[in-house]
């Protein structure tokens, strides 16, 4: 911290004029000899930082009326929750009959889950999802981005026709394409049927229903993506475009060696919020696949652990499987913001 103070007084200090003369590159040396700049005294460095100390400390405590209730509720709803939660699922918690008894903690819930099929099955489902619901919808993301940045015509009308189906809550989404599923009369088994296929069970079929699942959601998202890309896009000089068209690249290669490297950031920041997305669609999945069980090739995290907690009034079992998808989460943002660092964004 002193370091810090040294440097902010070096960075403001006006200059002398008579110790320092000008160097040849612009900067200064001090008596002609030496580049570095001369140390303040030590007075002058306390009495900088007692001055930002008093500062700094009179704004932290006049603004703790706006932060300081926002800060303790947050601190009590939600980070007091995951604590109690992850000490509950160190217990044997069942039903509401009597209170969790925190004398005896251990593992064996977490011992539990990695012998449970249900779990397995269901974990393998989740990072299924999580990986081509992400993947996909960054591709058709990425592709009407460019579609829309090659100026075509009512690009206002497309871009908010695209991003639409975001605005619309999971639960409305699954209404729509259980219409859609609809074995008999669903718009999707009226299409195959014209190339003489189908009828196919969409959301019976435990081979297809997670990619059904997975489809459905990255037509909701994919308009998300899009904007993401689009603004990465927009923000690319154009002399970037006109430079690889000189070299003689095509379209194609254009895009995909020069543009879509440059897209790294935006692809990153959307990747780690439908990675969150995917790991919330339990009401997705509630609602399209059969409440707090669903078919058991979409039975995914989410859904188990509501089932478990709620269903089959084990406790701890699902708090324990809370706290996988916690650690799931923090594994999906922590190098995420460890990344947005490094870049002096945080």
């Amino acid at each position: 911290m002193l370091d810090f103070y040294r440097r902010l007084y070096r960075a403001i200090r006006p200059s002398s004029g008579d110790d320092e003369a000008a160097r040849t590159d612009g900067g200064v040396v001090s008596d002609g000899s030496a580049a570095d700049p001369v140390e303040p005294d030590r007075d002058a460095t306390a009495r900088l930082k007692s001055a930002l100390d008093r500062r700094f400390g009179s704004d932290f405590m006049e603004s703790s009326i706006f932060w300081l209730p926002p800060f303790l509720l947050m601190g009590l709803f939600v980070y007091g929750a995951v604590i109690w939660n992850l000490l509950i699922s160190l217990t044997d918690y069942q039903r509401f009959e009597n209170a969790p008894d925190y004398s005896n903690l251990d593992f064996e819930m977490y011992t539990r889950a990695l012998a449970d099929s249900g779990f397995i099955d269901a974990a393998v489902n989740t990072l299924i999802l999580l990986i081509l619901f992400t993947a996909g919808t960054l591709a058709v993301g990425l592709l009407l981005a460019i579609l829309i940045d090659r100026g075509i015509r009512f690009e206002n009308s497309f871009r908010t026709i695209y991003l639409l189906p975001m605005s619309l809550s999971f639960v409305v989404t699954a209404q729509f394409w259980l219409w859609i599923y609809n074995y008999n009369n669903g718009i999707a088994n009226s299409v195959i049927g014209t190339f003489g296929l189908g009828p196919v069970s969409w959301l019976g079929n435990q081979d297809i229903v997670l990619y059904a699942v997975i489809f459905a959601l990255m037509w909701q998202f994919s308009g998300y993506a899009m904007v993401v890309y689009l603004a990465g896009l927009r923000a690319i000089p154009r002399e970037h475009y006109e430079a690889a068209k000189v070299d003689g690249a095509s379209t194609l290669k254009m895009y995909w060696r020069v543009i879509i490297p440059q897209l790294k950031g935006a692809t990153i920041s959307a990747a780690v919020v439908l990675m969150v997305f995917g790991m919330k669609a339990f009401d997705f999945l509630y609602s399209l696949a059969g409440g707090y069980r669903p078919p058991n090739g979409a039975d995914i995290l989410a859904t188990k652990m509501v089932r478990e907690a709620y269903a089959n009034l084990n406790w701890a079992y699902g708090s324990a499987i809370a706290i996988v998808l916690f650690a799931m989460a923090l594994g999906v943002i922590g190098p995420y913001l460890v990344y947005e660092y490094r870049r002096d964004n945080l």
